[in-house]
């Protein structure tokens, strides 16, 4: 029930209080945009926008009525609302707190497409970035919070104070992460979206630490009536546009490393850096389109400096999407009808998808782009069809990229309206008054629009406690009479809302005719785990193992995770045994997702589960869960060897391919006491990993064959290398020896370099140092980093440097920090006399930048010589980046990068750290034998820290690490220019500007 309203006599004064203290004191907005330019005019960018024969394009709203437009929303009148967010600053402000976000209401009483009555609902905002309308009020995220502020009798006033329905929603490390962009969905929760930058723990307010829900990048709903908060799927950026098509399947959009997702709840998604939350799940499932909308050869950050390039043009644009919208409405030609349509952020255009049907989910195929934008500062947001079948477009009006580096221009913001003609002004009045009789045949609406808002009215009253009896009836009718299977569809999520579809209604559609209705029977069934009954997973069983349709199957599959560990084996067995479904896009995957909760309760379920899968990828999974657990269980694994040795070649393999990447970085580990049984047959399989598994189980022959392997001169490289990795991760008796036998061999030099630093003997980095001139530069970085490894060598290291037996340039600022990761007074002062010091404050860093631009002329970057530049680069940089096909992917491909600017190039080399993701950030492990590793941490378990260093990635037993610190700076670090004279500098900075590799290079 909604509360009693207070009189409109205590309403209205407080209103006007709120208004004028929101007011008081405030500035009116200002620009920190630094660019010399205007926006074109409203008018005259509508004019040029580039439509289609028979569209048009009016200016809805612009500056001075509207400005900085985040977000939109439409009400039951059909009015459109819009969060206006001042307090968003460029990256080095974070919030302009000193001015305040609005929301405002905009009516177009006569249908031309411009507004006639503009209304201010509130002033006194901050951080604002969605708005959504319903339940007597306004819902806006304005983070840390997720806020009602009522407004029970719709006089487009607040009643009171605004409600906080959640807290702790990051703001400022996710910075343009933030929460955004609420949509109701069909079945009547409310969506939103979070970005990579930050986790969020979210809850009521007063919700303990340990109660709250973790938010780290996807896609969250919130129910209105019953107050839960849940994730509904992880993975991707920055999700910044969500809709729903006409079945009901939500899609989101995104930006980078992929634009199009289709939102399956339960489903972990590719992330653009870091890992899952979950340490389990291994593997993630990619976007759902055939292609992207940029040149993926450059790095997606080249934008900022070389704006959208030909081949990103030509591909759709760039890299970054907001707005998603599937056109249902009635206005626009019929070939548009169903069709995706989402801004292309910096092509300023309307990327178009045709988002058809694939295995059990989509693929969204690219349709010619629409509405070119003339207009060089348009920065679109938000894409909403209204009732009248047109389409809004939000205009952020700004310069620049995404991230607002170079200011904000606060005093623009449009809203354009697409319109195939002149549309007709529906007559509609104020959904909220009609009666209930005549909010049904809304459902049958060719703009969805309606069918949407009679939908949410539905809910609202029964919300409300109002007696829908005969409405639910009638919607029951309307589901059980066949025909359109979208009309179906709404009147299913309608009855739903109404508190009218029960689960025997529900069980009973779950034999429906259509794959479609059948699939949200499934969901709606599991929409409150709570209050799912006995009969529900034995109907899901029965399904499971007669359903035809994949896009049902996968409504099963996503459903397991709702459901309680015991009811799920009987629905996932038959659902494994689809080898049909091998290959699809998601089931593979999301069988897992759903699955591997059993391993710690019930680990002997998943070997069951194995031997009836006819599905390799969560056979693989399975093992990779139940070979982690090989200390503190090794029964399941045992059983699933024993089940395993008697299966074909490719059923091995996966269970063989999962356990060595469970064990990967183990240096040993029990054997199981079915391996020896089964390894003969495995090793017909893959005798490779059968070697190297057994070698991790202490197997003496398994040791003895690497030794003898690793020695073969007549063997490939890669296996040699391969078998000596086994051994050092063994730590393998001989193992010195071996080493230094090794270390003479070309291609084999690197790995025992690893080998040798295990034991503490100085005298092993005498003879490091001794044959490190004769290296080949390829192997000279790792025989470095083993030698910095330990402090003593690191002495002996500066030492070689100081009598010049090694060339200075050879120890980089990447080696240097190493060394001050020592902590040791004696080692600095050593590194500061030999190779000089670092320059480590913000002061320091500005007059060195100001001090190379100063050096830098464009008369003194003539004369660089690009051939020492690239030889320069292969030193210091390759490492890490490639330019022109040359160098390491551990950081960005800088050959599109924004490197033709001096100051950009200035900034990155001085100041590598300014800002780094956490997952970017550089750890030091200290190691219980003595080393000091540095690199970034991928991931950790109980078992294994994964370090990605600057030339491998490192598995590294977790009991091995004494202490572990991670610093709030890049990997890569400060001082490279320091590490060269003024002419070395001024030939690497040429080569890195050059437009193309120097004449001659290959």
């Amino acid at each position: 029930m909604f509360p009693i309203p207070p009189p409109a006599s205590l309403r209205l004064p407080f209103a006007l209080l709120l208004a004028a203290v929101a007011r008081a004191g405030v500035p009116e907005p200002f620009n920190t945009e630094s660019a010399r330019t205007s926006p074109m005019p409203a008018a005259e960018a509508a004019a040029k926008m580039q439509l289609p024969d028979g569209f048009r394009a009016t200016v809805f709203a612009a500056e001075p009525d509207v400005r900085q437009p985040i977000a939109m929303a439409l009400d039951a009148r059909g009015r459109l609302w819009v969060a206006e967010c001042y307090t968003y600053a460029e990256a080095a402000a974070g919030y302009a707190l000193q001015l305040r976000d609005r929301l405002l209401i905009f009516e177009d009483t006569d249908g031309d497409g411009r507004f006639d009555r503009r209304t201010v609902f509130s002033e006194s905002l901050q951080r604002l970035t969605s708005v959504e309308l319903g339940f007597g009020g306004v819902w806006v995220t304005a983070p840390p919070n997720l806020l009602f502020i009522p407004d029970r009798d719709g006089d487009d006033r607040p009643d009171g104070e605004p409600e906080v329905r959640l807290d702790g929603f990051d703001f400022a490390t996710a910075r343009h992460n933030m929460v955004n962009g609420m949509r109701w969905g069909p079945d009547g929760w409310l969506y939103g979206r979070h970005g990579i930058l930050a986790t969020s723990f979210v809850g009521a307010p007063g919700t303990p630490p340990e109660r709250r829900t973790s938010v780290n990048v996807g896609i969250w709903r919130y129910h209105p009536t019953r107050r839960i908060f849940e994730i509904v799927c992880d993975g991707t950026t920055n999700p910044w546009g969500l809709d729903w098509n006409e079945v009901g399947d939500a899609f989101f959009i995104n930006t980078v490393i992929g634009h199009l997702w289709q939102a399956i709840p339960g489903a972990h998604f590719r992330r653009m850096f870091g890992d899952d939350p979950n340490p389990h799940v291994y593997r993630s499932i990619d976007q759902h389109a055939d292609h992207f909308h940029w040149d993926t050869r450059e790095v997606w950050s080249d934008v900022r400096q070389l704006g959208v390039t030909a081949t990103s043009s030509q591909a759709g644009g760039g890299h970054a999407h907001t707005g998603l919208m599937f056109y249902l409405g009635d206005n626009w030609p019929a070939d548009y009808r169903g069709k995706l349509f989402t801004i292309n952020f910096h092509g300023r255009r309307l990327n178009v998808e045709n988002v058809a049907r694939h295995g059990s989910g989509y693929t969204g195929r690219r349709e010619p782009d629409f509405a070119p934008q003339a207009d060089p500062w348009f920065r679109g947001l938000d894409l909403l069809a209204g009732p009248d079948g047109g389409v809004f477009v939000s205009d952020w009006s700004d310069t620049g990229e995404c991230h607002d580096s170079d200011g904000v221009h606060r005093q623009s913001g449009r809203i354009y309206k697409i319109t195939h003609g002149q549309p007709v002004r529906p007559a509609m009045g104020d959904l909220a008054r009609l009666g209930d009789a005549e909010l049904l045949p809304l459902l049958r609406s060719g703009n969805e629009w309606f069918a949407r808002a009679a939908r949410k009215q539905i809910q609202e009253r029964a919300a409300r406690g109002a007696d829908l009896h005969a409405t639910r009836a009638a919607l029951r009718q309307m589901v059980l009479a066949g025909g359109d299977v979208v009309f179906a569809l709404r009147a299913l999520w309608s009855l739903h809302a109404a508190g009218g579809a029960d689960a025997a209604f529900l069980r009973a559609q779950l034999g429906h005719g259509s794959e479609y209705v059948r699939a949200w029977a499934i969901r709606l069934l599991l929409d409150d785990p709570a209050a799912i009954d006995a009969e529900t997973p034995a109907a899901f069983a029965r399904l499971a193992r007669t359903e035809p349709s994949a896009h049902v199957r996968l409504a099963l599959v996503s459903g397991l995770q709702r459901l309680p560990l015991n009811e799920r084996a009987a629905i996932a067995r038959p659902l494994l045994a689809r080898a049909e479904d091998a290959a699809d896009h998601n089931l593979p995957l999301m069988l897992w997702y759903g699955l591997e909760a059993l391993a710690e309760k019930t680990p002997e379920a998943l070997v069951d589960f194995a031997a009836g899968c006819e599905i390799p990828l969560p056979r693989e999974l399975i093992a990779r869960r139940l070979g982690e657990d090989v200390e503190r269980r090794p029964a399941p694994l045992n059983a699933l060897l024993a089940l395993a040795a008697p299966k074909p070649a490719a059923f091995q393999r996966d269970i063989l391919t999962g356990l060595g990447d469970a064990l990967a970085g183990w240096r040993r580990a029990p054997k199981p006491a079915a391996w020896d049984a089964a390894r003969a047959v495995f090793a017909k399989t893959d005798e490779a990993r059968v070697r190297e598994l057994s070698a991790v189980f202490g197997d003496g022959r398994a040791l003895d064959d690497l030794r003898a392997l690793a020695l073969d001169a007549a063997r490939d490289l890669a296996m040699r290398r391969a078998a000596l990795r086994s051994l050092i991760d063994a730590r393998a008796d001989g193992l010195r020896a071996l080493c230094e036998k090794l270390f003479a061999v070309r291609g084999l030099t690197a790995t025992a370099a690893d080998g040798l630093a295990l034991e503490a003997d100085p005298a092993i980095a005498d003879r490091m140092l001794a044959r490190f001139r004769g290296l080949p530069p390829a192997e000279k970085a790792p025989v470095l980093n083993a030698l910095l490894t330990r402090p003593a060598w690191a002495a002996k290291l500066l030492d070689a440097i100081a009598a010049g037996k090694i060339p200075r340039p050879e120890l980089t600022a990447f080696h240097a920090r190493q060394i001050r990761g020592f902590r040791d007074a004696a080692l600095d002062a050593k590194l500061v006399d030999v190779w000089g010091a670092f320059r480590d404050s913000p002061a320091d860093k500005t007059a060195l930048i100001a001090q190379w631009k100063g050096r830098l002329t464009p008369a003194a970057l003539a004369g660089a010589n690009l051939s020492k530049g690239r030889a320069l680069f292969t030193q210091a940089c390759a490492a890490c980046h490639r330019l022109y096909g040359e160098g390491a992917s551990l950081g960005p491909d800088l050959t599109g990068s924004g490197r033709a600017e001096l100051d950009y190039l200035l900034q990155n080399l001085a100041d590598p750290g300014a800002v780094v993701a956490k997952d970017y950030q550089l750890s030091f492990l200290t190691m219980k034998d003595g080393r000091v590793l540095s690199g970034m941490i991928r991931s950790r378990n109980e078992n294994i820290v994964v370090l990605q260093t600057l030339t491998e990635t490192l598995n590294l037993p977790a009991s091995d690490v004494a202490r572990s610190e991670t610093l709030p700076v890049s990997l890569m670090p400060d001082g490279l220019l320091g590490a060269f004279d003024e002419t070395q500098v001024r030939d690497l900075i040429g080569y890195l500007m050059s437009p193309g590799p120097p004449a001659g290079a290959k």
